[in-house]
């Protein structure tokens, strides 16, 4: 019985050092929050109807999506297999951006106010000018000419092209 023990404690340290590892690893949580998103859309996609792939339901796009993104988080948790313990043990990085973190969580909020109160084309100007600030290398004049081309593109491909019924210009005042 003792010989048993003693040969097993190699593996159980083995093991517990893996997770030890796994642990620290930004990898290994952001597979996981990848991993539980998919759950939640896998689940409850199937609560609505699935239908078939000729004729799909409300359900399908979900399910599939929710599949998808679990196999994605399966491989992206899998990479913190591979990286040497002491590298990538931060699970912050040493430099928080508050700024770019607003910005970008900012940005859509621009996109609802702006597109309920003045349309199409200031809505998706302001989210795109928002979100390029957050940016640390960006300037204004950048992201002023980065926020002008996507808006063309977006208004291109979402009003004339899949003609979303959105106004392109309106005043609903505040």
């Amino acid at each position: 019985m003792i010989l048993l023990e003693e040969a097993l404690r190699p593996a159980r340290s083995f093991a517990a050092e893996l997770v030890r590892n796994l642990l620290r690893k930004r990898d290994f949580y952001a597979g996981g929050l990848i991993i539980l998103l998919g759950l939640v859309m896998a689940l409850k996609g199937p609560t609505y109807r699935l239908g078939t792939l000729m004729h799909m339901g409300p359900g399908f796009l979900p399910t599939a999506l929710g599949v998808i993104l679990i196999f994605l988080g399966v491989l992206i948790a899998g990479t913190a297999l591979g990286v040497p313990p002491g590298e990538d043990e931060d699970i912050l990085p040493a430099q928080l951006e508050w700024l770019g973190w607003a910005c970008i969580l900012a940005g859509p909020l621009c996109f609802i106010l702006f597109g309920s109160f003045f349309g199409l084309i200031p809505a998706t100007f302001a989210c795109v000018f928002v979100s390029a600030l957050g940016d640390r290398n960006a300037t204004l004049r950048s992201a002023a000419t980065l926020a002008a081309v996507l808006t063309v593109f977006g208004v291109g491909l979402f009003s004339y092209l899949l003609q979303i019924p959105m106004p392109l210009l309106t005043w609903r005042g505040l």
